[in-house]
């Protein structure tokens, strides 16, 4: 049993039935802290908040049916959410990945920036009442050093005319700095903050859905990679530490403060991309 500096707490989190996200799902429940998972798979779901049991003791587990690449879903979970839970104090927007071929959502955008970034946008901003509400409170958004090479290719956002996974992936983990920080402007003097962080090269399940001779890239090199345990500390850093409660729009590595991309903190881009997300996503949003 750890410290008890979650006790009382709420906090959702995508992406946690394997990885990083599920050691910080273990650890913040460990932490005294109420863990709402959401996921797709509710068989898996209910495996992970057996395990949370298991070995926090913690009976103050939840998991809500969501699936990242149908938006209807995404809006859906917000709303069970509400009906449960009066308070939220962190809001973890964890879940992503990489495809090696072009994929649409069931709403039609391309995968890769639909799951990564579009529907946590829709996520965020559907609750985003409750983080006001429930302040001090925090929303913490996993990116990657993959950003650092992205582009925000506005006349393309679909890669309708070209495709690569690379480009698409750091794209969307570009998309999801920029949105940390522009979230991080409009909630100034609310008490949210907002911060994002690269958890670095992480053996998990990241690579499955590249396939080919990436994915068995992934698979010799992950034994020099980092472990699950390892890669989630700045998250669970960043959701529960009282040292950056008042911290809001920047970027951490190891727990660190780290500087991101020159394209990431241009604020006219950031808007840019939020009003646009905003075009794409206003269905769920209303």
């Amino acid at each position: 049993m750890q410290s008890q500096a979650m006790q009382g707490k709420v906090v959702l989190i995508t992406g946690a039935t394997s990885g990083i996200g599920k050691v910080t799902a273990v650890t913040l429940a460990d932490m005294g802290a109420t863990m709402v998972v959401l996921g797709r798979n509710a068989e898996k779901g209910k495996e992970l908040l057996e395990e949370i049991t298991l070995r926090t003791g913690s009976k103050s587990i939840d998991f809500i049916r969501c699936d990242l690449a149908s938006l209807d879903t995404v809006k859906e979970a917000a709303t069970d959410f509400k009906s449960r839970y009066d308070r939220l104090d962190v809001l973890i927007d964890n879940a992503g990945g990489i495809n090696g071929k072009r994929m649409t959502t069931k709403d039609g955008f391309e995968y890769t920036f639909g799951v990564n970034h579009l529907a946590h946008f829709v996520l965020t901003n559907r609750l985003l009442d409750l983080l006001k509400t429930s302040a001090p409170s925090r929303a913490v958004v996993t990116s990657s050093a993959a950003h650092l090479s992205g582009h925000i290719d506005f006349d393309d956002l679909m890669a309708e005319k070209k495709y690569t996974a690379f480009k698409a992936y750091g794209q969307s983990k570009l998309a999801n700095v920029l949105f940390t920080f522009e979230l991080a402007r409009r909630t100034q003097g609310t008490r949210v903050t907002a911060n994002c962080l690269h958890p670095g090269a992480v053996r998990s399940n990241f690579a499955k859905g590249m396939g080919g001779a990436l994915s068995g890239f992934y698979t010799i090199f992950g034994v020099f990679m980092k472990s699950p345990e390892q890669g989630a500390q700045t998250m669970i850093y960043l959701a529960s530490s009282p040292e950056v409660e008042s911290v809001t729009g920047k970027y951490f590595a190891k727990s660190k403060l780290k500087a991101s991309s020159p394209e990431s903190t241009n604020q006219a881009q950031a808007r840019r991309l939020w009003e646009i997300s905003e075009q794409l996503t206003k269905k769920w949003l209303a």
